[in-house]
């Protein structure tokens, strides 16, 4: 029989998990199997840098918390070691920083999660990181409209040119 103080802090465990959850915009589960030491501590360093959070908690207390939540349709990504990421701020920082880190090594995988309150998979979120930063779509954005302008600028410069001329 399970003593009562380690129920009582599991129930503690799966309350503090439920709430960071709650007010995380993005919660990720990936595979963290074969990643060693100096890897970890480096990519809890980046995620610390973008205000993340790497969590390793017990499956069975993370899928209480994600019950306790009302999000289902993860179950299938709580078999085998798995790491949270959760992140309040933003979500696409935290996707981004995942996505190259699995990128570069071959054995971290992205299990699934969820993205402001919808259940992702490993793909939709894989879609997500490879979009452009919001940063780089205003650069090509003002990009596309100097160049317009730039095109006018020299399309009156030559009229200017041509009636002087007449």
């Amino acid at each position: 029989m399970a003593n009562k103080n380690n129920i009582e802090t599991k129930e503690k465990q799966v309350k503090e998990l439920a709430e960071k959850i709650k007010a995380s915009k993005v919660v990720l589960l990936t595979d963290y199997r074969g990643i060693n030491a100096e890897d970890i501590t480096k990519l809890r360093a980046e995620l610390r840098g973008i205000k993340t959070e790497y969590l390793v908690i017990k499956n069975n207390i993370t899928r209480r918390a994600l019950k306790e939540c009302k999000i289902d349709g993860l179950d299938d990504c709580l078999i085998g070691p798995t790491a949270i990421i959760m992140c309040e701020e933003e979500y696409l920082a935290p996707i981004k920083s995942i996505y190259n880190y699995v990128k570069d090594h071959d054995f971290y995988k992205i299990k699934g999660g969820v993205i402001e309150g919808k259940v992702s998979d490993e793909n939709e979120i894989t879609v997500l990181a490879q979009l452009p930063s919001r940063e780089e779509l205003i650069a090509k954005l003002a990009g596309a409209l100097l160049g317009n302008i730039t095109k006018l600028a020299i399309a009156l410069d030559a009229v200017k040119v041509q009636k002087e001329t007449a």
